[in-house]
């Protein structure tokens, strides 16, 4: 997953320059999904000859709808090399996209992801992820049925298959009216597997998936009930994973409700974040005490857990030298903090009293 470059200043992410955002903006966490990093696939001299020049000319419609009817063939061979041609013409050649989806290639291509052969279904999500990276074929792609297939795929693919789904989910996540019905659709249990089973890549786009389902209340619930923060805490809990940043936010995302908090608890993580905040990057320590305080307004119990953990000189240091948003977090929980130890206090000396 790749930033696309903009101009040589500034950066897109989800509809918005990089160059408009602060450095401790959650979106720098996560990067928008490139295409298909799966391997190429086989082809005769011919039809790679065919491909390359397909690739090169500065008009590819006749190929393109030849290959759109071929998707149709009763020949299971001639969807294959049509849905690999499509795949790789979308790839290397972003202005393809719009015209592939103009010439009908959308819904025969959702048909194959539902194929029982498991390779033609590999081609049809790879090909619709690379559709998908045109922010014009989005919307057509989820109003002609990808979702299902989609996650279908994601639990009965390939590794590239589930891996190519995640990212294409991912994309169709962008677009607030189709959270709902991905989180419906079965996505989010799956997605979490992805994240704790998956290589580097199914992590990174299923974490940034899950992060832009969640924006939803019915789907951070989801989440939470698919066991989400196990693999949360692990992640964090691990420096060289390169996912540090990615959970954390997702975490963020969750903490909102109740039922997160709980499960963060639960699951170990509070001592996490504590470490988080002491030998964290400078947004590493932002993110983590954010969650802190959120995990510890309103509750003494959690409050007491993070004291006990160490966590006020890592705090102080923080206030001191942190980001202006992370000083003024740090600040907020050391004082919950000081009213924890002031209430017991309180209590020791009522006793002493009677």
């Amino acid at each position: 997953m790749n930033m696309e470059k903009k101009n040589s200043a500034n950066f897109t992410y989800m509809g918005r320059s990089i160059s408009e955002l602060s450095v401790n903006d959650d979106s720098l966490a996560f990067s928008d999904c490139n295409s298909d990093k799966s391997g190429e696939f086989p082809a005769s001299a011919s039809q790679s000859r065919r491909l390359l020049l397909s690739c090169a000319a500065d008009n590819s419609d006749d190929l393109i709808r030849q290959l759109v009817s071929d998707l149709e063939s009763c020949s299971i061979d001639e969807q294959k090399q049509a849905a690999m041609e499509i795949r790789l013409l979308a790839k290397n050649k972003p202005e393809n996209r719009l015209k592939i989806a103009k010439a009908g290639a959308i819904k025969p291509l959702i048909s194959l992801i539902s194929s029982s052969d498991s390779q033609l279904q590999e081609y049809g999500v790879t090909a619709i992820l690379n559709l998908s990276l045109c922010d014009e074929n989005k919307g057509l792609i989820a109003s002609s049925g990808a979702i299902k297939p989609l996650v279908r795929a994601l639990k009965t693919g390939t590794s590239t298959a589930k891996e190519n789904a995640a990212c294409a989910l991912l994309r169709l996540s962008q677009m607030e009216e189709n959270k709902v019905a991905i989180g419906r659709s079965g996505a989010i249990p799956l997605l979490v597997c992805l994240l704790e089973t998956g290589g580097f890549r199914g992590k990174k786009d299923s974490a940034t998936a899950l992060y832009l389902l969640c924006s939803v209340k019915e789907n951070k619930i989801r989440a939470i009930q698919a066991g989400i923060m196990k693999p949360l805490v692990e992640l964090m809990a691990d420096f060289g994973s390169n996912m540090v940043d990615k959970s954390a936010f997702v975490l963020s995302m969750l903490v909102t409700v109740p039922e997160a908090k709980t499960a963060v608890v639960e699951e170990a993580g509070i001592p996490v974040l504590v470490e988080i905040v002491e030998v964290g990057s400078q947004r590493q320590k932002e993110i983590a005490v954010s969650i802190l305080l959120q995990i510890c307004e309103d509750n003494m119990v959690y409050c007491s857990l993070v004291a006990r953990e160490g966590a006020i000189p890592p705090l102080v240091a923080l206030s001191q030298s942190g980001t202006n948003r992370a000083k003024q977090k740090a600040e907020a929980l050391i004082e919950l903090l000081r009213q924890l130890r002031s209430g017991n206090a309180a209590a020791k000396t009522s006793d002493v009293s009677v």
